[in-house]
């Protein structure tokens, strides 16, 4: 299967591609449930299929804590899913949609790698079917409404220095996140601060993902809040009158994107937020409805483990009413030895002193995702040529002590056949019994949630509130929003909330800056350490490679 095609890019426009009604066929999708965009993607209407039993085992792919030599967590999936339905298993991928801020900054495309992609992959990286652009206006749209409403009267007595609904757009821009707007006097609106969000991190983004349908997105809407008024009382979308235009404006936005990997297997790319600064799922709607038309349905939390993994099972598995049969969880020696110390340029050379520093990151989200989630996995080692066998050894030796099993995966390079050994375990693994379990109860203490995810997530000492964070803990409690769980918005690159504290850092707090709620998606966002949600493009942004010819044809995208 290999060949001298490098990029990939080139692989995926190299790729022949089936007519997007034969990869509907597949699962059971007939023609009158697609809305076609073009010939390979689609949006499906799922109502016909809303009282179908789900059916399919669930794996959740995740990973370690990222660096800077990459993990391949997506690649990882999309192989999975092929090596399964290689294995004579119907199996359907899950994926979020790619954001343009990463696309055009550090990160580029998202629709995984090699051999192990989802197509088309320009399509798929570059607006796709509209969502994010809808959710974008959605936002504004509440934004506007908010402005106006001050302008034209205030009837609602909201504080201009208590609004806490942002403008949102889908790029990596530093510049617009503090801003002042209203200038130019009286015809212009009411001068005051404000900000720009990056749109994967906006409330919309979350309540799209995890509504059910039509009529519970418009429901989760009306309890946005948006401002406070002078008395400290909760302003939401509904009180604006405006969820029903949100809701149209969404309306198609909601349904579930079909496309296909490589290898021609059924995935659901839909929703895309963030796992550091949001919940880091694609949405409740995709899942299930890969649940109810396969035998296994692979999906993928962002980041590592501590992040896209603990909001997948504490956010998602809640409202959803699921939880995984079994998950991997994707390290790379390379990666492990960045953690030991290495430094990136270093990393192509032997050094098992370095790995084995390295190996406490891997080995405490084992230790996570078997003991403080109760759930079966599996650690699949995504290979790299420069691999020796002593690291890939020492590599397994440290899991099977925690009683955990290693696969070597070659999906980037092999697509599905390199996933087989991969693809056998987690069959073996879903029929193990789980015991599965929440990190916290719903009805703890905000306090003691984050405490809880701290101390058995990240190994903390404990959480530490500013002043401006215990005074919104306690007006949250009072308003009774103390009940939902818990979005942290941390840095991905360190169990702790210092990026800078690699491996398996321990004697540390973590800092709680700012806690708010977001009462339409149904949990509460808690800001550490000096996260942001609006990123900026790096020194040298991965726009400056990407181009197109005459005929359309791009390169550079990855």
């Amino acid at each position: 299967m290999m060949s001298e095609l490098k990029t990939d890019i080139e692989i995926a426009q190299a790729s022949r591609m089936l007519p997007i009604e034969e990869i509907a066929g597949k699962i059971g999708i007939g023609p009158e449930q697609l809305e076609n965009y073009g010939r390979y993607k689609a949006k499906v209407d799922i109502h016909a299929l809303k009282d179908l039993p789900r059916k399919a085992k669930l794996i959740l792919v995740t990973a370690i804590s990222p660096t800077p030599a990459g993990e391949g967590k997506t690649t990882t999936s999309v192989g999975l899913a092929d090596a399964l339905n290689r294995l004579g298993k119907k199996t359907v991928v899950c994926l979020r949609e790619p954001s343009l801020g990463p696309v055009f900054g550090v990160k580029g495309g998202a629709a995984g790698g090699g051999y192990a992609q989802v197509v088309p992959m320009e399509d798929i990286n570059l607006h796709f079917t509209g969502d994010f652009h809808a959710i974008g206006i959605a936002n504004n749209l509440l934004s506007a409404m908010i402005d106006n409403h001050i302008q034209q009267g205030n009837e609602l007595n909201i504080d201009t220095r208590k609004i806490v609904w942002k403008r949102v757009m889908d790029m990596n821009d530093r510049q617009l996140r503090h801003i002042v707007c209203g200038l130019g006097g009286k015809a212009s609106g009411v001068p005051r601060e404000d900000g720009f969000d990056i749109s994967v991190a906006s409330e919309i983004m979350a309540v799209l993902c995890l509504s059910t349908g039509l009529a519970d997105m418009k429901a989760r809407l009306a309890r946005m809040v948006v401002a406070y008024t002078r008395d400290d009382t909760p302003v939401t979308a509904h009180d604006l009158k405006v969820e029903g235009a949100m809701a149209a404006v969404l309306k198609d936005a909601i349904k579930p994107n079909l496309v296909q990997t490589l290898e021609h297997t059924p995935a659901f790319i839909h929703g895309g937020p963030f796992a550091n600064i949001a919940h880091g799922c694609n949405s409740i709607q995709a899942t299930e409805t890969a649940m109810k038309l396969s035998e296994y349905t692979v999906t993928e939390a962002g980041f590592a483990a501590d992040l896209g993994a603990e909001k997948f099972l504490d956010i998602k598995c809640r409202a959803g009413g699921f939880h995984p049969n079994a998950v991997v969880i994707v390290a790379t020696v390379r990666a492990l030895k960045y953690h030991g110390g290495v430094p990136k340029a270093e990393l192509n050379h032997e050094n098992l002193e370095a790995l084995e520093k390295g190996l406490p990151n891997l080995l405490q989200h084992v230790e996570n995702v078997r003991n403080v989630y109760g759930l079966p996995c599996v650690v699949a080692v995504n290979a790299f040529p420069t691999d020796t066998a002593a690291e890939l050894a020492l590599v397994e030796e440290k899991c099977r002590e925690l009683g955990v099993n290693v696969r070597l995966s070659e999906v980037w390079a092999k697509g599905g056949e390199g996933g087989t050994a991969l693809a056998e375990e987690v069959i073996r693994l879903c029929e193990e019994p789980d015991h599965f379990q929440y990190v916290y109860e719903s009805n703890a203490s905000i306090e003691d949630k984050l405490n809880a995810i701290a101390v058995k997530v990240y190994r903390a000492d404990g959480v530490t509130l500013t002043a401006v964070a215990q005074k919104q803990v306690q007006q949250l409690t009072e308003l009774g929003f103390d009940k939902m769980p818990i979005c942290m918005a941390k840095t991905q690159f360190s169990f702790s909330d210092d990026a800078s504290k690699l491996g398996a850092p321990r004697g540390f707090r973590i800092t709680v800056r700012e806690v708010k709620v977001n009462a339409g998606a149904g949990f509460l966002v808690a800001k550490t350490g000096d996260i942001m949600t609006m990123p900026g493009l790096p020194k040298v942004p991965a726009a400056e490679r990407i181009d197109i010819d005459e005929s359309g044809k791009i390169t550079g995208l990855f």
